[in-house]
């Protein structure tokens, strides 16, 4: 394969930025635009080691900077790679990265160095999925997710499961292709329990999809109530700035407002919805049914009660919207006079805080009220976990697969068809772990990743 070159670091100004090389000829690349301090060194450095000196374009001296070199197989594509750091000005990056093309390097595709880690063996294709993961980890959470995805956590599990789906399918080709060979006799009944526990691991994987995706996407919330109850003023506490428009006028909130926050452990894509109630105004109408669409497409709601006033018609017919949904109930000015029914409340929600969302100080206990309803801090993020769409189709088949064997032998099919659809289930479980996946499938994982990585 041609050697690639890519800006390894963000675009932008910066202290240093690093160009990437990578492939048969990245050494002699490397050396045509590096010239280090000291004459010939770069020509016995050893793998992993780095030396100081001068970066040109031909015979024009861009900057002055490191080069660092790893050679094949111990690198991070499996072939000869050098770094070549510079000062981090977007033009003197962009004229190192186009020194290095004029000595013989082509610009590299977006997640092209990953992409060669994985052809070259030095990563499955789990593991691969997951870089774009830690690169976009945006609290500790999904960090930890994302790194046992590429130490391999999803990756043993389906192999586990594939090498017991294995050793029944050669059995049966073994019968299958030698019926007079005198070989051990079996009944298909025998493999019930084997397939059924593969078939239940595979539902189990199947149901980390949604954390997996909570992690990576966040929590839709949304947040409810009628006019003036402080659901602005709450909004601004979670996303810690002025956010939404506060004011004592009721319906100042017609449109959804929208942030993402971290809440603890947990990513809240927060929704500050339009108060509440009937009105005949025709803007704030669209608003309300804005709202309510958003209210039932929510995984979370937070829905704010105001402690100084009764409850009212909109609050009960608020309250009947959210049955059988994932909510908190926030009584919030819990400074000022109580009006509220908070005994009848408490009866409506698992989950009740008081809080003044005007004050900062409410953020800790009604964030800690937040995650303990989400109890997301009670999942082991170090097993493996169904990552992406592509992942969870994959499992999908094979566990319908593996429904098909089951049933199949219970009704009792013949070893060929059993054979047949134990391949299928064998078939898609290799395509989620890369050990058997098209070129077309590849190129679709790393449409998402970034040039230089």
């Amino acid at each position: 394969m041609k050697t690639i070159a890519a800006i390894a670091t963000p675009r932008g100004t910066g202290g240093l930025s690093v160009i990437r090389i990578s492939g048969e000829n990245a050494l002699n690349v490397a050396r045509r635009v590096f010239k280090p301090a000291a004459a010939d060194s770069s020509r016995k450095m050893k793998s992993h080691t780095a030396v100081y000196g001068n970066i040109f374009d031909g015979k024009e001296k861009l900057d002055d900077g490191i080069m660092t070199v790893f050679i094949a197989p111990d690198s991070y594509t499996g072939e000869n790679i050098a770094e070549i750091s510079c000062h981090g000005g977007i033009y003197v990056t962009e004229r190192v990265l186009r020194a290095c093309i004029n000595a013989g390097a082509r610009l590299a595709g977006a997640g092209e160095f990953t992409k060669r880690a994985l052809l070259n063996g030095k990563i499955t294709l789990t593991q691969a999925e997951s870089v774009i993961d830690i690169i976009n980890s945006h609290n500790k959470q999904y960090l930890v997710y994302s790194l046992a995805q590429r130490e391999g956590a999803l990756y043993r599990k389906i192999e586990e499961i594939s090498a017991i789906i294995l050793d029944i399918t050669v059995q049966i080709a073994a019968w299958i292709d030698y019926p007079d060979e005198s070989l051990d006799s079996f009944e298909t009944s025998s493999f019930l329990g084997q397939l059924a526990d593969c078939k239940t691991k595979l539902q189990l994987l199947l149901e980390t999809f949604e954390i997996g995706r909570v992690l990576r996407e966040g929590v839709l919330t949304a947040i409810v109530g009628k006019p003036n109850a402080g659901k602005s003023t709450l909004m601004n506490l979670l996303a810690k700035s002025d956010r939404s428009i506060v004011t004592d006028i009721a319906g100042t909130t017609r449109d959804i407002i929208e942030e993402s926050v971290n809440i603890g452990e947990t990513v809240l894509r927060l929704c500050d919805c339009a108060g509440f109630r009937d009105t005949s105004d025709k803007i704030e109408e669209i608003g309300v049914n804005i709202m309510l669409r958003r209210l039932e497409q929510c995984e979370l709601a937070l829905a704010v009660f105001d402690n100084s006033r009764p409850l009212e018609k909109e609050d009960y017919t608020l309250l009947e919207k959210l049955k059988g949904k994932n909510a908190i109930c926030i009584i919030n000015k819990a400074d000022l006079k109580n009006r509220l029914d908070l005994t009848f409340l408490a009866t409506q929600f698992k989950n009740v805080i008081e809080i003044s969302a005007k004050n900062p100080l409410s953020f800790e206990p009604l964030a800690a009220v937040i995650n303990k309803t989400l109890k997301l801090k009670r999942v082991d993020l170090s097993a493996g976990f169904i990552a992406n769409e592509r992942q969870r189709e994959c499992a999908f088949l094979a566990e319908s697969a593996l429904g098909r064997a089951i049933s199949g032998i219970t009704k009792g099919a013949t070893l060929d068809t059993l054979g047949v659809t134990l391949e299928s289930a064998l078939e898609n479980l290799y395509e989620l772990s890369g050990k058997n996946v098209s070129e077309t499938v590849i190129d679709e994982v790393f449409k998402r990743f970034c040039v230089g990585k």
